[in-house]
């Protein structure tokens, strides 16, 4: 099975993702240093270009997996230079995920990369793809939350501190949200290789609503409630407290 791509450039990092990179570092220094004017709005860029980033890793590895599971034409589609204009749905894939940050703290995920499953065999391989895009964002939590469970704190700015804990909280719920097995999220790509054909039948219809329903369960308030106990729950076992993430939003929140 070919598990490469035939040109070197479709596997080459594209110029927009380093440019990304390049504003979350620089807002980042700034908000370390405490060199920005405003240290809310480097908080604002820094976090929303962390996200950015965190998105294009968590389509990099589907894309990623798909390739070694035996989708060869990833490469071709620009899936693999994490290039966020290459997704499907760019709109989907970037743009609302930071409405709904910037609307209510939460890390809801977007649509991506588009992957020939009939190239792929093996219900483990699908379950495989699906998986791999949500436990990206549970590595980004863990390195996030480094500072807070080796109890490294000694010398980080709190500012800095306080934005690494929201967008802990992001990657956390984007996570959780992710693995939900909703038609439409990933979690639903997890089990779906498992389901007879006449329950997906079924469910298919439902699938392009899925992410939009989730996102109104989550405007209703014991919903919601329920969905951030489990949030801080995780964030707390990782050594992140409930009042830094709530300074990390509020500082996110410059407006």
């Amino acid at each position: 099975m070919t598990t490469a791509t035939t040109r070197h450039s479709d596997r080459r990092i594209s110029p927009v993702f380093l440019g990304i990179c390049a504003v979350t570092a620089v807002t980042g220094w700034a908000t370390w240093t405490g060199f920005a004017e405003r240290t809310d709005i480097a908080v604002f860029l820094f976090v929303t270009g962390a996200w950015i980033v965190s998105l294009c890793l968590h389509e990099y590895a589907h894309a990623r997996t798909a390739l070694h599971s035996g989708d060869i034409t990833i490469g071709a589609k620009g899936y693999l230079t994490l290039n966020p204009l290459k997704y499907t749905h760019a709109l989907l894939s970037i743009v609302l995920p930071v409405i709904f940050v910037i609307m209510g703290g939460i890390g809801l995920p977007g649509g991506a990369v588009f992957i020939e499953r009939d190239r792929i065999r093996g219900r483990w391989r699908h379950s495989l793809i699906s998986a791999a895009g949500p436990l990206t964002n549970v590595l980004f939590a863990v390195v996030c939350t480094a500072p807070f469970w080796l109890d490294a704190l000694d010398g980080v700015p709190p500012v800095f501190l306080y934005a690494l804990a929201f967008l802990a909280l992001l990657q956390v719920s984007a996570a959780i949200l992710n693995f939900l097995p909703v038609p439409g999220l990933d979690g639903y790509g997890i089990i779906e290789p498992w389901l007879s054909y006449e329950v997906k039948r079924q469910i298919e219809p439902f699938a392009p609503f899925g992410l939009l329903f989730v996102f109104a369960l989550l405007w209703v308030p014991q919903v919601n409630s329920v969905f951030f106990d489990l949030v801080h729950a995780v964030l707390n076992g990782l050594g992140v407290s409930d009042l830094e993430a709530s300074y990390g939003w509020s500082l996110y929140r410059f407006w």
